[in-house]
């Protein structure tokens, strides 16, 4: 019998992220830059709290246009910690402007940033065969390794547990359960 992975609820919005979005890889530069912004934002609370608020991050954010994000001022941090479809925290509002002008700071130097985080993985999924949840572990060396190359390039809200929850989420890591239908389909692409 085929399982979804144990960690989705029977929310219709969680069924739809872990069916048609988790774990599949994601080589777009932007696409990258907001879901690890997205993830940031997690930290101290779960999932389902960003997930159902993804669109009011998009519209609050620039459509995470890191060139328009990076000129955002006092006032707009201001504008943002009124945004109640946004978690109201001033770190975490002010980490999404680092990023973008980390990620600037990147490209102006000639990095890719989706290559460069694809570096982490050797540019390719790892496949992992997990059998239940706590085969799950919530860091690896190569979450490890992103964390600490993006803190050192001026990005925050990146520790190793969340990069890891990135990396499954954009799918260089394919953490679906073996049970799950989306393993074997995350592994096709």
């Amino acid at each position: 019998m085929e399982l979804r992975c144990a960690w989705v609820t029977r929310d219709p919005a969680y069924i739809e992220y872990h069916d048609k979005q988790w774990g599949r890889p994601v080589y777009d530069a932007r696409e990258l830059f907001a879901k690890l912004c997205l993830d940031g934002q997690q930290a101290g609370l779960s999932w389902i709290t960003i997930l159902k608020r993804t669109e009011s991050y998009y519209r609050a954010y620039a459509d995470f246009d890191p060139a328009r994000i990076a000129q955002f001022d006092e006032q707009d941090v201001e504008r943002l910690m009124q945004d109640p479809g946004i978690i109201r925290n001033r770190l975490k509002v002010h980490s999404i402007i680092k990023n973008a002008k980390a990620l600037l700071a990147m490209e102006a130097e000639g990095i890719d940033f989706a290559d460069f985080l694809w570096g982490f993985v050797g540019g390719a999924p790892m496949v992992n065969q997990r059998q239940g949840n706590g085969d799950i572990p919530a860091t690896s060396p190569e979450s490890d390794a992103m964390s600490k190359a993006l803190k050192k390039r001026g990005f925050t809200f990146v520790g190793s547990t969340i990069c890891y929850a990135f990396m499954q989420a954009v799918g260089m890591v394919n953490d679906h359960l073996v049970t799950c239908p989306c393993h074997e389909l995350c592994q096709r692409g």
